[in-house]
């Protein structure tokens, strides 16, 4: 039977190895928090900007081209909702019916027929459209928060403040419908934020 090495002996080599594997465990956590932390964004990307670029008060609306904050562009569904929120403002833009009913769920749809929607986007234009944040809702549904500027005519703005042109902030809800995402009906309640020009 060999004897052990006085404790002194035994300390002064399993010091420096518990340094070590201290530090593999520290640098390996770390590196794990920063890569799952912070997805792979193509930052060659023109339309990944953090903020909307400023319009003249005469060229309000401002262009239609859905921008992302950087937060918004991280997420894994940031370029699915993006093209999404861009055939929907598109579809308004254009006064098509057809591509904004792409862009939205069923019930959406069965809310806003074509006859009520023509009538109720007639004069309208979206621009400096902005895509803040997502988050997730309820099941496979995600919370989009969205900001814009719509023209009008003030007849046709929303009973709560008939203006030619208004700058919005709100909430959108998103949920998988016919294999993708689709614009869902807004929650009864919901009072998005309206801003005069």
């Amino acid at each position: 039977m060999t004897a052990r090495p006085p404790a002194p002996a035994r300390q002064r080599w399993l010091v420096p190895v518990l340094v070590v594997v201290l530090s593999i465990t520290v640098g390996g956590g770390l590196l794990a928090r920063e890569l799952y932390r912070r997805p792979v964004v193509d930052t060659a990307d023109p339309i990944a900007l953090t903020t909307p670029t400023s319009v003249d008060k005469d060229d309000l609306p401002g262009p239609g081209d859905v921008k992302v904050t950087e937060d918004a562009a991280r997420h894994p569904h940031g370029k699915a909702v993006q093209a999404v929120l861009q055939d929907y403002f598109d579809g308004i833009n254009n006064h098509d019916y057809d591509q904004w009913a792409r862009s939205v769920s069923k019930a959406r749809i069965s809310d806003n027929p074509r006859t009520t929607w023509t009538s109720d986007y007639k004069s309208t234009k979206d621009g400096s459209i902005l895509l803040y944040r997502i988050e997730p809702g309820a099941g496979s549904s995600l919370r989009v928060l969205v900001g814009f500027t719509s023209t009008q005519s003030s007849n046709e703005a929303p009973e709560a403040l008939k203006e030619g042109c208004i700058h919005w902030r709100l909430v959108l809800p998103m949920i998988l419908e016919g294999g993708g995402y689709k614009i869902d009906t807004v929650t009864p309640g919901t009072l998005p934020e309206q801003e005069k020009c």
